[in-house]
């Protein structure tokens, strides 16, 4: 497992054990959308301002990822699905494990929408990538979702907190989840789940000031990071952005902190 221990220092500060990612496997999902057009641009920004890693699909190292600027981790996304589908829930593989190391990734992702109508093929293929993983000594992130006609909300706590034990259980080393809207509630997930756990950073916000409180309240109850895209790469100042999520992460800083570096 030493391989998997090497990968995952490349995703994770190993000082202070959180991470910050930026997926960007928007591009599948619903096009090319606002700054990330152009995901070299977008990739040398997020490192710059202190990201530890980006994450997407195989058109992400082949068009946009490490040639200049701040080296980045980089997270290849198994799973697909778009807003076109019938289903835009049903989530199928897309890559490989294998193919994910040729083309020199430091860890891989798998999407499951826990309550969707394909729920058992989608934890299937994530059971399926995590054996592989643990063969090849590759770090795997399970971004679990609750979403499905048994769920009332998104950030329905109890659902959140099994959809992230799943991930545990099946052998993911990471697991991005919903921000229970509450720290209170997500100390609870974090209690029944024994690897990090990251929040997603959700859709686009006018309100950084409130972003920032639920990153600093998930950090607190013992969270390790974020994953944020639309709020980082559709910012104006995405840079900027970037140096203050990684502040409220890895400095512990203030929300005020936090803002200052954003507006400066």
């Amino acid at each position: 497992m030493q391989g998997k221990l090497i990968r995952l220092e490349r995703l994770i500060n190993r000082e202070t054990r959180r991470t910050v990612i930026v997926p960007m496997d928007h591009g599948v999902t619903v096009g090319p959308i606002k700054g990330i057009e152009n995901m070299r641009d977008m990739v040398e920004a997020v490192a710059a301002g202190g990201a530890n890693a980006v994450l997407g699909h195989i058109g992400l190292p082949l068009h946009g990822h490490r040639r200049h600027g701040k080296d980045i981790g980089l997270i290849l996304h198994l799973s697909g699905s778009t807003v076109w589908s019938p289903d835009p829930n049903a989530k199928v593989l897309v890559n490989t494990v294998e193919n994910a190391l040729k083309f020199g990734a430091d860890g891989v992702s798998v999407h499951v929408n826990i309550g969707a109508n394909n729920e058992a093929e989608m934890l299937r293929d994530l059971g399926k990538v995590s054996v592989t993983c643990i063969e090849w000594g590759m770090p795997l992130l399970a971004m679990m979702y609750t979403r499905g006609r048994k769920f009332h909300s998104e950030t329905d706590p109890d659902g959140i907190r099994h959809a992230a034990r799943i991930a545990a259980e099946l052998g993911a080393d990471i697991v991005k989840v919903s921000y229970t809207g509450s720290p209170k509630t997500f100390e609870k997930v974090v209690a029944g789940c024994p690897i990090p756990i990251v929040i997603a950073g959700g859709e686009k916000v006018t309100n950084e000031k409130l972003l920032f409180r639920i990153i600093r309240d998930s950090l607190d109850v013992g969270g390790n990071g974020v994953a944020v895209g639309r709020n980082v790469f559709c910012h104006a100042a995405p840079v900027k952005m970037m140096r203050a999520i990684s502040a409220l992460v890895h400095e512990n800083a203030s929300i005020e902190k936090a803002l200052s570096l954003l507006r400066r």
